[in-house]
């Protein structure tokens, strides 16, 4: 297992091994990268590009949704009214620490801290989820996807209510 943290100086010879993983790298942080941009911007084919053909969804914690296996199409189109019933929402992912199990399989697990933002009646306009992303990485012909996403909720802060009203 090679995890995100080994440097090039650890590697003496940076070879075509080497360099792959580094564009491994760099490829699945582009796809967690992706998925932020996507889901903010409403560009649900740039989310939908994140994804395998099937992807388990894992937001139980904090959300109490069950853990699902679903199309990729079927989560996009899911989550896609959710989102787009904010009036704004920023997804902002960081500390990405990657580890591969083999050549075709890897994890990240990163940081995630999700404002969303609703102007309502009832109370504060912004409900915020700090936490992690674990993701699970599969290589596809179309490159590194999201075969697994896991979101571990920490702590919410703001009126919770707005994102209940956008899981309706």
């Amino acid at each position: 297992m090679t995890s995100s943290y080994e440097t090039a100086t650890d590697t003496p010879d940076l070879g075509t091994a080497a360099l792959r993983r580094l564009q491994d790298h760099a490829d699945i942080s582009a796809v967690q990268l992706r998925y932020a941009t996507g889901t903010d911007t409403h560009d649900w084919d740039l989310f939908r590009s994140c994804f395998t053909d099937e992807v388990e969804v894992d937001f139980s914690d904090g959300f109490g949704q069950p853990v699902a296996r679903v199309s990729a199409d079927d989560w996009v189109s899911g989550t896609a009214p959710r989102m787009e019933s904010f009036a704004a929402t920023q997804h902002m992912i960081t500390n990405l620490v990657i580890t591969f199990d083999d050549d075709d399989h890897a994890t990240c697990v990163a940081y995630v801290r999700a404002s969303h933002h609703r102007p309502n009646s009832t109370g504060d306009s912004d409900q915020t989820v700090y936490g992690y992303y674990t993701n699970r990485f599969e290589r596809t012909q179309s490159g590194w996807r999201i075969a697994r996403v896991k979101l571990t909720a920490l702590w919410m802060t703001g009126n919770f209510g707005i994102f209940q009203a956008a899981l309706s």
